[in-house]
């Protein structure tokens, strides 16, 4: 009886092993979200081996296809490949097309539109808005942030908590809450080179 037991055992307890894996990897197969951040971090870390200006072990990833309630910003760890903190960010009134759910994107002054692109964050400095970070877009689709005053920055109208629906509206600037920018800002400080934030869709 008990050599009928441990038969048993010793196929079912794999079978359910094998289920669970299949599972996670299914999940992880039909999240678009995933896939995104994935192709993102490819092409940062193809900047990073050809330039050692920047940091390669921490970028910050934006993904515009998440609603603005929901967490869209990630702090992700190049070396282990991880996730490692998340909120919520604001894009830029011109962004919005009419049609829910749907973002455009300029880079043309005075658009009030987020640019989609890779960043490079530069120093911090004291503006209208408290302390905000440059930012020097790398991109064609980027390349006028600076001109444009598109910074890093906080709001206090910007929640810290996930929410149903959407969240206000910047001047094209990536801003986020208080809290989660000082947790951010931390991060940049700390840092001996520039970090990379890539905004995406």
């Amino acid at each position: 009886m008990k050599k009928v037991l441990f038969i048993c055992l010793f196929i079912i307890v794999p079978f359910i092993a094998f289920i669970i894996i299949s599972d996670q990897r299914n999940d992880d197969l039909a999240s678009a979200d995933n896939k995104r951040i994935e192709n993102q971090v490819l092409e940062i870390k193809k900047i990073l081996a050809k330039s050692s200006r920047y940091n390669n072990k921490i970028a910050f990833f934006i993904d515009m296809k998440i609603p603005s309630g929901k967490n869209r910003f990630f702090v992700y760890d190049l070396k282990t490949d991880k996730i490692i903190d998340k909120g919520l960010v604001a894009h830029g009134s011109g962004s919005e097309s009419g049609v829910k759910g749907k973002l455009q994107f300029s880079n043309v002054p005075n658009s009030l539109s987020t640019s989609l692109g890779r960043y490079s964050i530069g120093c911090h400095y004291n503006g209208k808005f408290g302390k905000a970070y440059k930012l020097y877009g790398l991109d064609s689709t980027n390349n006028n942030a600076f001109k444009r005053d598109i910074v890093f920055h906080y709001y206090y109208d910007v929640p810290y908590k996930e929410k149903d629906g959407y969240i206000c509206n910047s001047y094209g600037c990536p801003m986020v809450n208080k809290r989660y920018f000082e947790r951010i800002a931390k991060i940049i400080d700390r840092s001996e080179s520039d970090i990379l934030m890539s905004i995406y869709y």
